[in-house]
């Protein structure tokens, strides 16, 4: 595929950060394919296996994680990219790092840290990962952070579009090294938050019916996905159930990827740069009208059938009871930290809560039960409900 005139081109990168040596470097590999490869080597990255996707703590091995997840996200995101001639290896970087600023037990996590640091200026997950990848994962010995590149660290502060009123921590990153928030990302960007809930959309229905907080004739009252399974039982008429809810699913991803390649070449025809999308007025990789509305009600399903889901706001309030008292602990006794992470404690506020939000933030599932299980001499209860 040939590369669109406004991808972003890896050897006309705004740089890093921290200019670096590339005197014995490792590999004939551009700027952005590095970016790709330090989130992959990243212990942040690794974390995400054992980081709430849809389920808390699930005691099945089927069910999606963060890691899981953006592994898919990467998927979709590069056959979209590739399609539309941008740069794949940016793409998949931003599709892989998306995740890294989640807490433990996802927005049940995020909600408790926001709660027990609103004074100090809260808890957002998508500038938590800025400061992951800027500031807390720190493998070099010249500097913090991965060091990556202004367009990787441009397209995961605007994922959304742009931002007229950043958090405390994107504040201070952007001070630091600016990434024009009040403009729209690239198109590699842009996709990969479509590629996010094209994801999510569809997986968490196979992950939703595998529980069994979803029923397939609820499903099927969405005329979208009533449409795609009479297809499916029409042209697999003898196939096992499970076999037809899953072609289900691949259908309906192929439908959005599609969907989104034809509305964003729409979109862009005539453009030749990457700064004509950034000074657009609006999203340019997004879905159809027709498809936009589908996608809206088939969120809406989701959010009322299993997000809200009486077990999983159960499960979900539980979850934030472990991480506020968490938080609680270790501000009360900070001799409940690790030792490094007792030794680096800030004195004052805000940056002592700061500080411990960022080790909490950092858990996985599992290691915050532990933790909790430490601190208070007991496993917490009823924190899986699959």
């Amino acid at each position: 595929m040939t590369r669109a005139l406004f991808a972003a081109d890896p050897a006309a990168s705004r740089g890093r950060e921290f200019p670096e040596d590339r005197a014995g470097a490792r590999g004939p590999r551009s700027e952005f394919q590095r970016d790709r490869d330090r989130i992959i080597h990243s212990i942040a990255f690794r974390r995400l296996r054992s980081k709430t996707q849809v389920f808390i703590a699930p005691d099945g091995d089927h069910y999606r994680t963060r890691l899981t997840h953006s592994l898919e996200v990467a998927q979709i995101g590069r056959v979209i990219a590739r399609a539309l001639g941008l740069d794949e290896d940016l793409t998949e970087a931003l599709c892989l790092a998306h995740d890294i600023g989640h807490p433990p037990f996802g927005h049940a996590g995020e909600e408790a840290l926001w709660n027990a640091t609103a004074e100090q200026g809260g808890f957002d997950h998508n500038a938590q990962a800025l400061r992951v990848l800027m500031r807390l994962e720190s493998p070099y010995c010249e500097h913090d952070g991965l060091n990556l590149t202004w367009e990787l660290l441009e397209g995961l502060a605007k994922h959304n579009g742009p931002v007229a009123e950043p958090s405390w921590a994107l504040a201070e990153l952007n001070a630091a090294f600016p990434l024009d928030l009040g403009r729209h990302p690239s198109l590699e960007a842009q996709v990969a938050a479509v590629a996010d809930d094209i994801a999510y959309d569809n997986h968490d229905i196979d992950d939703g019916l595998r529980a069994g907080f979803l029923a397939l004739d609820d499903l099927l009252s969405l005329d979208f996905v009533a449409d795609q399974w009479r297809e499916v039982e029409k042209r697999f008429p003898d196939a096992p159930r499970e076999r037809q809810l899953r072609e289900l699913v691949r259908v309906q991803i192929g439908l959005m990827v599609n969907d989104v390649i034809a509305q964003t070449r729409r979109a862009t025809s005539g453009m030749t740069t990457i700064e004509e999308v950034r000074a657009a007025q609006s999203a340019l990789a997004t879905f159809s009208p027709a498809m936009e509305a589908q996608e809206r009600r088939l969120k809406r399903f989701m959010y009322d059938r299993l997000y809200f889901h009486p077990e999983q706001v159960a499960t979900a309030e539980r979850a934030r009871d472990v991480v506020a008292r968490l938080y609680g602990a270790y501000a009360g006794d900070p001799a409940a930290l690790p030792a490094a992470w007792r030794a680096a404690l800030p004195a004052e506020e805000p940056a002592r809560a700061r500080h411990i939000s960022d080790f909490i933030a950092g858990m996985t599932d599992r290691f915050a039960i532990d933790q909790y299980a430490r601190i208070f001499g007991r496993r917490p209860e009823g924190l899986s409900n699959v």
